[in-house]
């Protein structure tokens, strides 16, 4: 029985296993130390991050990004992770800071003595001056130590959660234009404009400086390296850009003696944590932190009931063929092949955490994950279905990218099928920009290979993009991420951009005859390349083979 306020009774068994759950929830560690006390433990223990690595189970390149901060773990990594340091720090404590020596005993720098120096013309008293005392000089005051210089790099400005931005500005820090702001002033997020520049242009620090000691210290601050003068528009190299691509694949040539062959077999095997890596260096900067790892067992729609069953999520792969062309006229047809389907899919909304279940046909379109549906008929012989070549009747689950293709289509401006009822769903909020990095770094590399004939890295970006997505569900080949519901997401997204490029041909006036696959559109009846861009960049399509069909009279 459902209650007016949407909560459902449920036996006392059922309330037992919610508290066991919360429990877990309240068991699972939080909070882990900054990144530097990491590097510091794993150190202390002579500990190399391959022998950390080898333990959880992970690449050395994820140990590296927790380390440096540029990614966290997840679920049972995380677990494991936090015991593993805790038990360091109990063997190696960090040791206590130094406590600063008392103002009278601690000698004079020279930087101090140049802050109480005397101005032009003012006596410096001597031996046996008129400032000597009855028995010898008088003791000078001892100068108060100057005020704790504020910290250089500050939270980000937000404002209801969001970061708050405007016009692009000078960093306050490495005098790179940035949008954001932090305690009102320009500032890169997170200080990562600091990562490896070294130290600040002395002006910086010494403005710093006078900032906080110009209400107890209004004296001259005399320095003693020039001044450098911060930039307009300074340049940092990006953080393991596409520049990670281009070095693996020349360390491989280098290590094969050039042999292309050798070379490419060794990058396809590495495949995998490679492109992990370089998701890894594109969540720099990021402005959301996606969970990597989610317990299928929590999210049971997710989890395949064996392992070689079929999974529960229907993710809209197409397999049709235009019976009723294919038995006309003779005609030729052109099948067109469409350039990296899942490279282009990984723009798409992506759950940023885990999936929370909700049991009615609420929809909304700022989260992401899997709804079970009762889809509307399709009645169209000339169009496949945006559900792909399913016959079975009744509910199923799909994922966010094929709803939104139904709730499209059946929308006052296409009115091709009536909408789409949802039952109950599994979802989080979303971003469209999750992998947006991580997709134009192989995209620019992939490019870049195609304008100078590079074979290898060509092959090398496919792999990495191609089997990302093969192995980010339930796969014993990537150890860093479980996303099954990112998995399928992504899938349904290549298969909705493909029934999206029909509809475009359709709109033109070709005839679809068939569209399988993720990349496969074979069409007639008018000039395809009056529609789409020949070519093979991401935005094009490539002329794949012509045949004839039907039976010529």
């Amino acid at each position: 029985m459902t209650k007016a306020t949407g909560e459902r009774s449920m036996p006392e068994h059922g309330q037992e296993q919610l508290f066991a759950a919360v429990d877990a929830l309240l068991a699972q560690p939080r909070d882990l130390p900054e990144p530097a006390e990491r590097v510091r433990l794993r150190e202390a223990a002579h500990l190399s991050r391959p022998e950390v690595a080898g333990a959880l189970g992970v690449t050395p390149g994820t140990v590296a990004g927790w380390e440096s901060g540029r990614s966290e773990p997840q679920g049972a990594l995380r677990a494991a992770y936090a015991r593993l340091l805790e038990g360091l720090a109990v063997r190696y404590p960090a040791p206590a800071p130094e406590q600063p020596a008392p103002a009278a005993e601690r000698p004079v720098q020279a930087s101090e003595a140049a802050r109480v120096a005397p101005g032009p013309g003012v006596p410096v008293p001597g031996p046996h001056s008129a400032a000597d005392g009855p028995s010898g000089p008088v003791t000078a005051a001892p100068v108060a130590p100057p005020t704790a210089v504020p910290p250089l790099v500050v939270e980000p400005d937000r404002e209801r959660g969001e970061l708050v931005t405007g016009p692009a500005e000078p960093c306050v820090l490495c005098g790179r234009p940035t949008p954001y702001r932090g305690g009102g002033r320009p500032q890169h997020m997170g200080g990562l404009c600091l990562t490896g520049m070294g130290t600040p242009p002395t002006e910086l620090l010494d403005a710093g400086v006078q900032e906080s000691s110009a209400a107890a210290a209004p004296v001259p601050v005399a320095r003693s390296v020039p001044s450098v003068p911060v930039p307009a528009r300074a340049e940092r190299p990006r953080e393991d850009s596409g520049g990670l691509i281009a070095r693996n694949v020349a360390k491989a040539l280098e290590d094969n003696g050039g042999d292309v062959e050798a070379a490419l077999a060794v990058l396809v095997r590495r495949a995998v944590p490679d492109g992990m890596a370089l998701l890894n260096s594109t969540r720099v900067g990021s402005t959301y932190d996606f969970t990597n790892y989610i317990n299928t067992d929590d999210v049971p729609v997710l989890k395949k009931p064996s392992r070689d069953g079929a999974d529960a999520i229907w993710e809209g792969r197409p397999k049709w063929r235009n019976r009723r062309v294919e038995s006309g006229p003779a005609r030729t047809v052109t099948a067109l092949d469409v350039n990296g389907a899942y490279l282009s899919a990984l723009k798409t909304h992506l759950p940023i955490g885990a999936p929370r279940h909700c049991a009615t046909g609420e929809y909304d379109r700022k989260r992401s994950g899997v709804y079970l549906i009762t889809p509307p008929e399709w009645a169209h012989e000339d169009l496949p279905s945006p559900l792909g070549n399913r016959e079975e009747p009744g509910p199923l689950w799909v994922t966010d990218p094929t709803l939104r293709l139904l709730i499209r289509l059946s929308g006052p401006k296409v009115g091709l099928c009536a909408p789409p009822v949802i039952h109950e769903s599994w979802t989080s909020g979303s971003s469209e920009a999750l992998l947006e990095r991580f997709r134009r770094e192989m995209a620019a590399a992939r490019e870049a290979a195609i304008e100078s004939g590079d074979t290898v890295t060509l092959e090398y970006v496919k792999a990495m993009y191609s089997k990302f997505v093969s192995t980010i569900g339930e796969s014993s080949a990537n150890r860093e991420m479980r996303r099954p519901d990112w998995m399928h997401i992504i899938r349904s997204q290549a298969f909705a951009n493909l029934w999206l490029k029909a509809w475009k041909a359709h709109q033109a006036g070709l005839t679809l005859v068939r569209m399988m696959g993720t990349d496969e559109l074979h069409v007639t009846g008018g000039d395809w390349r009056a529609v789409f861009t020949e070519g093979r960049k991401l935005t094009e399509v490539k002329l794949k083979n012509e045949y004839t069909i039907g039976s010529g009279n």
